[in-house]
């Protein structure tokens, strides 16, 4: 803070001075003796002259210059968004990109940042936008187009409602046509990269819009342009799962885990597939593992109990089930179906109905969980009575979504 000082002023008195009777010079001579006379009267007092007031005396005080205030670059805040993005802080990465982006409206870098960012906190229309103004700012921008299609994906799947943003798909296929002419532009390695970048995204798209074909089909092209790498394998391995190849999918994940032997996610689908293969031994192993390498990861530790559960261990599946659904409660449908099915085998129908009433929700295009919702509906016990409407109803949806699902037929046969 900026101190100021001031110089007073000197006071000037202005007084009058009384003189005094003078005395008369001695004589040479003693003079004769005077005449004794009465003492002169005494004098009126003189009045003192009035003080003259203060008056400070002409100063002059320098301007204060004031301190600029300082400005942080907008790459500052672009490289702290990025740090904390990738320490899953993502509502703390959210504040420094649109600090960067409002410094800088044409920064991209960190425009891609705050569209990332949006997405990760389900802002999903605002991403969209974000990520449209990137592009547009640089049409050759690779990231942007991969960004802008993944965020039209995640708005697809994150809605609650799939069919009311089923046109997204489209969208995120036209994006990736978009950026496959400009990945082809580039030569060497980097254009091999990048294209299996766009393969491995469009395979995402073709699986959620049910081509398995087609799916396995891309992720392959993307496995050959980049064969070591683990997020290929583990995706190729998942539509093999899917699609009932559990041979082929393990051998994959397998590939996935040895490409990447710390990745907690390649370890933890790799234990679940070894589980549903029936080698509990192994699967718990690797499960144990892949929760040890990333304890705060949801997906690690949710396939911890889901292997447990499939190797009838209830107590460590309910545990790590629980604690998955806590970390990311949003993410995994899978973990609330293991969690209903451990409390419908328990004989916990109200724990059973929340817990599949979630995964269905989050995941509803998936028949079992509706067909295992259906079935805690049909069932009663206790103070918990049988609704067969609703397990009708789940029944009939799972059945829309896998018409030879031959469980769902089962179930609507008994409620007739």
């Amino acid at each position: 803070m900026n101190r100021r000082t001031s110089i007073s002023g000197l006071l000037f008195l202005a007084a009058s001075l009384l003189a005094a009777p003078g005395h008369a010079l001695a004589q040479a001579q003693t003079p004769p003796p005077a005449p004794v006379q009465p003492p002169p009267a005494t004098s009126a007092p003189v009045a003192p002259a009035p003080i003259a007031p203060t008056v400070p005396a002409p100063t002059t005080t320098p301007p204060v210059t004031p301190v600029p205030a300082r400005t942080i670059p907008a790459a500052n805040y672009v490289a702290q968004g990025v740090f904390n993005y990738e320490q899953g802080r993502y509502d703390e990465a959210y504040v420094a990109f649109r600090a960067a982006s409002e410094l800088d409206p044409k920064n991209v870098d960190a425009l891609l940042g705050l569209g990332r960012s949006q997405v990760k906190l389900r802002l999903f229309g605002p991403a969209l936008d974000t990520l449209k103004s990137a592009l547009a700012l640089d049409p050759r921008n690779l990231n942007a187009s991969v960004y802008l299609s993944q965020a039209y994906v995640q708005q697809y799947i994150g809605s609650g409602d799939p069919q009311a943003f089923v046109g997204n798909l489209l969208e995120a296929l036209k994006v990736l046509d978009s950026a496959e002419a400009v990945a082809r532009a580039q030569t060497g390695k980097p254009g091999e990269v990048s294209l299996s970048r766009i393969f491995n995204d469009r395979g995402y798209v073709y699986k959620l819009q049910g081509d398995a074909g087609r799916a396995i089909g891309a992720f392959k092209q993307a496995n050959t342009l980049n064969p070591d790498n683990s997020v290929l394998l583990f995706n190729l391995g998942d539509m093999y799962y899917a699609t009932g190849d559990l041979k082929a999918a393990l051998d994959y994940l397998q590939q996935a885990v040895i490409a990447d032997p710390r990745d907690p996610y390649n370890r933890a689908y790799y234990a679940k597939l070894l589980a549903l293969n029936g080698d509990a031994g192994a699967a718990r192993s690797e499960a144990a593992q892949a929760a040890r390498l990333a304890p705060t990861n949801a997906y690690a530790v949710g396939q911890y109990g889901v292997v447990s559960y499939l190797s009838g261990d209830r107590a460590t599946a309910k545990t790590q089930l629980t604690q998955a659904v806590t970390l990311d409660p949003l993410r995994n449908p899978e973990f609330y179906y293991y969690l209903g099915r451990l409390s419908l085998d328990l004989g916990d129908l109200k724990g059973a109905r929340d817990s599949l009433t979630r995964a269905a929700s989050l995941g509803s295009r998936t028949p079992e969980y509706l067909y295992y919702l259906g079935l805690s509906y049909e069932r009663g016990a206790g103070a918990v009575a049988p609704d067969r409407l609703k397990a009708r109803d789940n029944y009939e949806r799972a059945l829309q979504l896998s018409p030879a699902y031959k469980a769902a037929q089962d179930g609507l046969a008994r409620l007739r």
